[in-house]
């Protein structure tokens, strides 16, 4: 199963549709290095050997950590990898998540995320969006567009956006892909303690309408219910767990869905790329729901 990214461009991006989101990478609360870097590493080569060819990082993340296990584990990239970094926010000594997005700090954002994973072009960047602010969005995308313009940057996308943020984005420019929180479980806006954040549900039919892929975020570390339910329950008529169910509902869900399951587990990688193969009956989806 493949995905198109930016489809109706001149240089559109075709990836398989299981990512790998590189977060849980980090150490806790995404701060500092991975309890175990050799597992690091090995994860991220292990991915891209079993075909994943689209990963997710940040430059907050770590700070730095993943783009810089990317480069040590990845490069030389492969021709047909797609890393997809993100803009937009920062981390203070105290680990709280703030917004970074004036057009000078968006640039040197990209600057920094060029530098780490050792690109001249960031293939696909996210603008995360961090609630309402004193930086309007249209002057956070103009920037955004600017850098692409420039050559930075060769696909826009968009990160943690209402539906109306995402209407008013498609009136500035092309978006080429969406990142918004999606699984199972957590369809509709969620507040983890650090503002809002808009789910996937809320926008799908519009990335539909627009051939742009939906990219959930925290599918699995929020997108598991409680025990004793459906998920769980067609999850053992199918011999899999329920994280890997989960990892197949999305998959079943939109053609443009493209799930990033994250983990810093060797093993649960293995287990998550396992999901691509599970095959859901209508029956199976309807029951779900």
């Amino acid at each position: 199963m493949t995905i198109t990214i930016a489809p109706h461009s001149a240089q559109p991006l075709t990836v398989n549709r299981l990512g790998y989101g590189t977060m849980r990478l980090t150490g806790p609360e995404v701060w500092g290095e991975p309890a175990n870097r050799p597992e690091a590493l090995e994860i991220l080569k292990t991915a891209v050997a079993s075909g994943v060819n689209f990963l997710d990082t940040a430059d907050y993340y770590g700070e730095d950590v993943t783009n810089r296990l990317i480069a040590e584990a990845l490069h030389p990239y492969p021709n047909d990898l797609v890393i997809c970094t993100k803009v937009g926010a920062t981390r203070r000594p105290d680990k709280s998540w703030v917004p970074f997005n004036t057009p000078e700090n968006l640039r040197t954002s990209i600057d920094n995320n060029l530098r780490t994973l050792r690109q001249e072009q960031v293939q696909l960047v996210h603008l995360r969006l961090m609630g309402p602010g004193p930086v309007p969005l249209a002057e956070q995308l103009g920037a955004m567009f600017d850098l692409q313009k420039e050559g930075k940057i060769l696909h826009v996308g968009l990160s943690n956006v209402t539906r109306a943020e995402l209407e008013e984005g498609l009136r500035l420019g092309p978006i080429a892909t969406v990142e918004n929180m999606y699984s199972y479980a957590q369809r509709t806006t969620v507040d983890l303690g650090h503002g809002a954040n808009p789910g996937g549900e809320e926008v799908l039919d519009l990335c539909e309408r627009h051939g742009i892929p939906l990219i959930p975020f925290f599918s699995l570390l929020h997108g598991l219910p409680k025990a004793g339910n459906k998920l769980a329950e067609v999850a053992r008529r199918h011999g899999a767990t329920e994280a890997q169910l989960n990892i197949a509902w999305l998959l079943h869900k939109s053609p443009w869905i493209l799930p990033i399951p994250g983990t810093s587990s060797l093993a649960h990688l293995r287990e998550n790329l396992k999901a691509a193969d599970l095959r859901l009956s209508a029956e199976d989806m309807a029951y779900l729901g």
